[in-house]
């Protein structure tokens, strides 16, 4: 089981995830975020972030530009894709920076899932999150999850991972459902907007290998 912090904004948070098992931390590029972080800051954090843990770059609908921006500081190991960037700007996007790229995908129903199969040819990874509202600012870390059923049982080409709505109290149920290997959780883990707990990282973590 491998379990990803999202929106880490401080070197003691990677440091707990890192020491509780985490095997991704993701930085999170989107200004509108709580959990946003400029180039530079995320250039430290990167840089002190224990090795054997892969250090992943949220962006949303993010130009050329503001990619170079990141990638010119930050030293990364995969970009994760939250907004609605299509198939041919995944496979754009991957040949420019040559990294791993993670796909997010919002479900709500079954013609969410469908979205996927168009998005295997081109990215390396999947992550499977809950649908955001129509009004709301944020792609993800809302804390919604989505109807774990609708993926029970899925076969993908490519590796995936859950988000959406885990907290250290339903993670293993959202496992067992859905028969994740890899979960992705950010405000589940925060005792306020863009503020890690880190009693709550730890408890993720371990909630998550104990079902794994």
């Amino acid at each position: 089981m491998r379990a990803k912090i999202c929106g880490l904004k401080d070197a003691a948070s990677i440091q707990v995830a890192a020491a509780g098992g985490a095997r991704y931390i993701g930085l999170n590029f989107f200004r509108k975020s709580p959990r946003y972080v400029t180039p530079s800051q995320a250039a430290a954090l990167a840089i002190g972030t224990p090795i054997g843990v892969a250090k992943v770059a949220l962006v949303v609908n993010a130009t050329d530009a503001e990619i170079d921006e990141i990638t010119a500081v930050v030293p990364l190991d995969m970009l994760q894709l939250h907004g609605a960037e299509s198939p041919a700007r995944v496979a754009e996007i991957k040949a420019r920076y040559g990294l791993p790229i993670m796909k997010a995908i919002g479900v709500a129903d079954e013609a969410d899932i469908a979205q996927i199969a168009g998005y295997e040819a081109v990215a390396d990874q999947i992550l499977v999150d809950a649908k955001p509202p129509k009004t709301a600012v944020l792609p993800g870390g809302n804390g919604l999850s989505f109807d774990w059923r609708l993926i029970a049982g899925r076969k993908w080409q490519r590796p995936w991972m859950l988000a959406g709505g885990l907290t250290p109290r339903n993670v293993a149920e959202a496992i067992r459902l859905t028969g994740a290997l890899q979960v992705d959780v950010s405000s589940g883990v925060e005792s306020a907007p863009g503020v890690k707990d880190p009693a709550l990282v730890k408890a993720f973590i371990e909630a998550a290998r104990v079902v794994g």
